[in-house]
Protein backbone atom coordinates (compact mmCIF):
# COMPACT_ATOMS: atom_id res chain seq x y z
CA UNK A 1 0.00 0.00 0.00
CA UNK A 2 1.33 3.45 -0.94
CA UNK A 3 0.91 6.02 1.81
CA UNK A 4 1.45 9.75 1.37
CA UNK A 5 2.44 11.38 4.65
CA UNK A 6 1.73 15.10 4.87
CA UNK A 7 3.32 17.22 7.58
CA UNK A 8 5.78 15.69 10.00
CA UNK A 9 8.71 13.96 8.36
CA UNK A 10 8.76 10.16 8.71
CA UNK A 11 11.53 10.24 11.34
CA UNK A 12 9.50 12.74 13.42
CA UNK A 13 6.54 10.44 14.06
CA UNK A 14 6.06 6.90 15.33
CA UNK A 15 3.30 6.19 12.84
CA UNK A 16 5.69 5.97 9.89
CA UNK A 17 7.64 3.09 11.48
CA UNK A 18 4.37 1.29 12.22
CA UNK A 19 3.19 1.77 8.64
CA UNK A 20 6.47 0.38 7.34
CA UNK A 21 6.12 -2.64 9.65
CA UNK A 22 2.80 -3.27 7.88
CA UNK A 23 4.61 -3.31 4.51
CA UNK A 24 3.50 0.15 3.37
CA UNK A 25 5.69 2.27 1.15
CA UNK A 26 5.85 5.89 2.25
CA UNK A 27 6.25 9.17 0.45
CA UNK A 28 6.24 12.52 2.20
CA UNK A 29 5.49 16.19 1.64
CA UNK A 30 5.37 19.17 3.93
CA UNK A 31 4.74 21.50 0.98
CA UNK A 32 1.34 22.34 -0.57
CA UNK A 33 0.16 19.52 -2.82
CA UNK A 34 -1.58 19.81 -6.17
CA UNK A 35 -2.58 16.18 -6.67
CA UNK A 36 -2.76 12.93 -4.75
CA UNK A 37 -1.44 9.64 -6.05
CA UNK A 38 -1.59 7.18 -3.18
CA UNK A 39 -3.74 4.49 -1.62
CA UNK A 40 -4.12 6.53 1.55
CA UNK A 41 -3.07 10.00 2.70
CA UNK A 42 -2.19 10.62 6.35
CA UNK A 43 -2.01 14.27 7.38
CA UNK A 44 -0.30 14.93 10.70
CA UNK A 45 1.19 18.31 11.54
CA UNK A 46 0.51 19.53 8.00
CA UNK A 47 0.44 23.34 7.91
CA UNK A 48 -1.44 23.80 4.63
CA UNK A 49 -5.08 23.53 3.66
CA UNK A 50 -5.69 20.94 0.98
CA UNK A 51 -7.60 22.60 -1.83
CA UNK A 52 -11.14 21.35 -2.48
CA UNK A 53 -10.28 20.35 -6.06
CA UNK A 54 -7.40 18.20 -4.76
CA UNK A 55 -9.69 16.50 -2.22
CA UNK A 56 -12.41 15.98 -4.83
CA UNK A 57 -9.97 14.46 -7.34
CA UNK A 58 -8.32 12.12 -4.81
CA UNK A 59 -9.07 8.45 -5.41
CA UNK A 60 -8.26 7.61 -1.79
CA UNK A 61 -9.24 8.75 1.70
CA UNK A 62 -7.35 11.65 3.29
CA UNK A 63 -7.05 11.05 7.04
CA UNK A 64 -6.06 13.81 9.48
CA UNK A 65 -4.65 13.43 12.99
CA UNK A 66 -5.79 16.40 15.07
CA UNK A 67 -4.92 17.22 18.68
CA UNK A 68 -8.38 18.30 19.74
CA UNK A 69 -11.59 16.59 20.72
CA UNK A 70 -13.60 17.57 17.64
CA UNK A 71 -15.86 19.43 17.00
CA UNK A 72 -14.12 21.62 19.57
CA UNK A 73 -11.04 23.64 18.67
CA UNK A 74 -10.87 23.11 14.95
CA UNK A 75 -8.02 24.93 13.28
CA UNK A 76 -4.96 26.44 14.95
CA UNK A 77 -3.64 26.01 18.50
CA UNK A 78 -6.34 23.58 19.67
CA UNK A 79 -4.45 22.79 22.87
CA UNK A 80 -4.48 26.44 23.97
CA UNK A 81 -8.15 26.93 23.17
CA UNK A 82 -9.38 23.87 25.07
CA UNK A 83 -8.09 25.51 28.26
CA UNK A 84 -9.02 29.09 27.37
CA UNK A 85 -12.56 28.22 26.23
CA UNK A 86 -13.09 25.43 28.77
CA UNK A 87 -13.86 22.87 26.06
CA UNK A 88 -12.91 19.17 26.17
CA UNK A 89 -9.30 18.15 25.52
CA UNK A 90 -8.50 15.14 23.43
CA UNK A 91 -7.40 13.81 20.08
CA UNK A 92 -9.29 12.95 16.91
CA UNK A 93 -8.64 11.12 13.67
CA UNK A 94 -11.00 12.23 10.94
CA UNK A 95 -11.43 12.33 7.19
CA UNK A 96 -10.55 15.61 5.57
CA UNK A 97 -13.38 17.32 3.76
CA UNK A 98 -13.62 20.85 2.38
CA UNK A 99 -13.99 22.51 5.80
CA UNK A 100 -11.42 23.15 8.52
CA UNK A 101 -11.30 19.97 10.61
CA UNK A 102 -14.99 19.29 9.91
CA UNK A 103 -14.81 15.84 8.31
CA UNK A 104 -16.36 12.67 9.73
CA UNK A 105 -14.67 11.15 12.78
CA UNK A 106 -12.93 7.78 12.59
CA UNK A 107 -11.57 7.63 16.15
CA UNK A 108 -11.39 9.90 19.21
CA UNK A 109 -9.99 9.85 22.70
CA UNK A 110 -10.89 12.37 25.40
CA UNK A 111 -8.12 13.39 27.81
CA UNK A 112 -8.06 15.30 31.06
CA UNK A 113 -5.23 17.43 32.37
CA UNK A 114 -4.54 19.28 35.59
CA UNK A 115 -3.86 22.83 34.37
CA UNK A 116 -2.57 23.87 37.80
CA UNK A 117 0.41 21.54 37.45
CA UNK A 118 1.17 21.62 33.72
CA UNK A 119 2.44 23.84 30.95
CA UNK A 120 0.90 24.12 27.50
CA UNK A 121 3.98 22.43 26.08
CA UNK A 122 3.60 19.44 28.43
CA UNK A 123 0.00 18.89 27.42
CA UNK A 124 0.88 19.42 23.74
CA UNK A 125 3.51 16.67 23.93
CA UNK A 126 1.02 14.35 25.58
CA UNK A 127 -1.59 15.11 22.91
CA UNK A 128 0.96 14.35 20.17
CA UNK A 129 1.77 11.02 21.80
CA UNK A 130 -1.90 10.18 22.31
CA UNK A 131 -2.97 10.90 18.72
CA UNK A 132 -0.11 8.76 17.40
CA UNK A 133 -1.07 5.96 19.78
CA UNK A 134 -4.71 6.25 18.70
CA UNK A 135 -3.56 5.81 15.09
CA UNK A 136 -1.34 2.85 15.98
CA UNK A 137 -4.11 1.22 18.03
CA UNK A 138 -6.38 1.38 14.97
CA UNK A 139 -3.82 0.92 12.20
CA UNK A 140 -5.37 -2.29 10.86
CA UNK A 141 -8.79 -0.74 10.34
CA UNK A 142 -7.26 2.47 8.96
CA UNK A 143 -5.23 0.58 6.37
CA UNK A 144 -8.17 -1.64 5.43
CA UNK A 145 -10.47 1.41 5.47
CA UNK A 146 -12.78 -0.61 7.69
CA UNK A 147 -14.00 2.11 10.01
CA UNK A 148 -17.30 3.40 11.28
CA UNK A 149 -17.56 7.07 10.35
CA UNK A 150 -19.39 9.40 12.69
CA UNK A 151 -20.46 12.88 11.65
CA UNK A 152 -19.32 15.72 13.86
CA UNK A 153 -21.84 17.74 15.80
CA UNK A 154 -22.82 20.93 14.00
CA UNK A 155 -21.72 23.04 16.92
CA UNK A 156 -18.14 23.41 18.00
CA UNK A 157 -15.40 25.99 17.78
CA UNK A 158 -12.78 27.05 15.27
CA UNK A 159 -9.74 29.25 15.81
CA UNK A 160 -7.20 30.75 13.44
CA UNK A 161 -3.52 31.59 13.93
CA UNK A 162 -4.37 35.27 14.41
CA UNK A 163 -6.78 34.44 17.27
CA UNK A 164 -4.01 33.58 19.73
CA UNK A 165 -3.82 36.50 22.19
CA UNK A 166 -0.90 38.79 21.40
CA UNK A 167 -0.02 38.95 25.09
CA UNK A 168 0.23 35.16 25.46
CA UNK A 169 3.32 34.40 27.57
CA UNK A 170 4.29 31.27 25.67
CA UNK A 171 3.98 27.51 25.56
CA UNK A 172 6.13 26.91 28.65
CA UNK A 173 3.86 28.96 30.91
CA UNK A 174 1.72 27.30 33.57
CA UNK A 175 -1.73 26.79 32.07
CA UNK A 176 -3.90 27.83 35.02
CA UNK A 177 -1.83 30.92 35.79
CA UNK A 178 -1.66 32.00 32.15
CA UNK A 179 -5.37 31.52 31.42
CA UNK A 180 -6.27 33.49 34.55
CA UNK A 181 -3.87 36.29 33.55
CA UNK A 182 -5.15 36.45 29.96
CA UNK A 183 -8.81 36.51 31.01
CA UNK A 184 -8.10 39.14 33.65
CA UNK A 185 -6.39 41.29 30.99
CA UNK A 186 -9.44 40.90 28.72
CA UNK A 187 -11.82 41.98 31.50
CA UNK A 188 -9.65 45.03 32.27
CA UNK A 189 -9.69 46.04 28.60
CA UNK A 190 -13.46 45.74 28.36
Amino acid sequence: MNILLLGYKPHETRISAELQKKGCSLSHSSDPIECIQADLVVSFGYRHLIRPRVIDSASCPVVNLHISYLPYNRGAHPNFWSFYDGTPSGVSIHLIDQGIDTGPILYQRKLTFNPANMTFNQTYQQLLNEVQQLFIDNIESILSKNWQLRDQAASGTVHYLADLPSDFSGWDSNIATEIQRLKSNRRNIL
